[in-house]
């Protein structure tokens, strides 16, 4: 069973939780409006990963030496989940500490 999609991505999750937590500090984790947006991220996420991956018919392939071989629902490899939530909200933070950085200048 392969791992190096899961190391990746739970290295990705905790990287871009420390960063906000002990870096950029935009205060993203407090807000409404952020799990907002990750609610709506994940509504979409999950029909067109699902689509993608189903096992069925599977349209993107994942070596299976590359994931843990945890899939839910829908055949979605666990693996898409935390890729997603570090990447949107990496992009989020990002975008916030500009926000800022605008309002200072």
């Amino acid at each position: 069973m392969g791992e190096e999609y899961l190391f990746a991505a739970v290295t990705a999750v905790v990287v871009v939780v420390l960063l906000e937590l002990f870096v950029l500090r935009t205060g993203l984790f407090t807000r409404p409006a952020y799990w907002v947006t990750m609610a709506i991220v994940l509504a979409f996420q999950v029909p067109v990963d699902g689509w993608l991956t189903k096992l069925d018919a599977p349209i993107v392939l994942y070596a299976d030496w590359a994931v843990s071989g945890v899939r839910i629902p829908w055949d979605i490899p666990v693996e898409d989940f935390l890729y997603g939530f570090a990447m949107v909200t990496a992009v989020l933070m990002m975008w916030e500490r500009g926000r800022q950085a605008r309002e200072q200048a």
